[in-house]
């Protein structure tokens, strides 16, 4: 079954990324329609997923995850800058 995740990273009122949404199946696929409406990168990772899918929506990723939240955010930044 389909799994995704959508976190949130405002280093000006947040100390750590949080969990905005996580879902499987039909959730899942809105989370990811939602974002393709916003053109959002979308990065696939299932141990992430996994990992993430522990995690209660809207709290901070535990500091154990940083590392792995913190590739998915290098993703993102590279896709972002490789459309400017």
């Amino acid at each position: 079954m389909k799994k995704a995740a959508a976190l949130r990273y405002d280093t000006s009122k947040e100390n750590a990324p949080r969990l905005l949404a996580k879902g499987e199946g039909e959730v899942a696929n809105n989370i990811i329609k939602i974002a393709e409406l916003h053109n959002l990168p979308i990065k696939k990772d299932a141990d992430l997923i996994e990992l993430l899918s522990k995690v209660e929506i809207d709290k901070e990723v535990p500091e154990a995850l940083y590392k792995a939240v913190a590739e998915v955010f290098s993703f993102i930044y590279q896709t972002t800058k490789k459309g400017k």
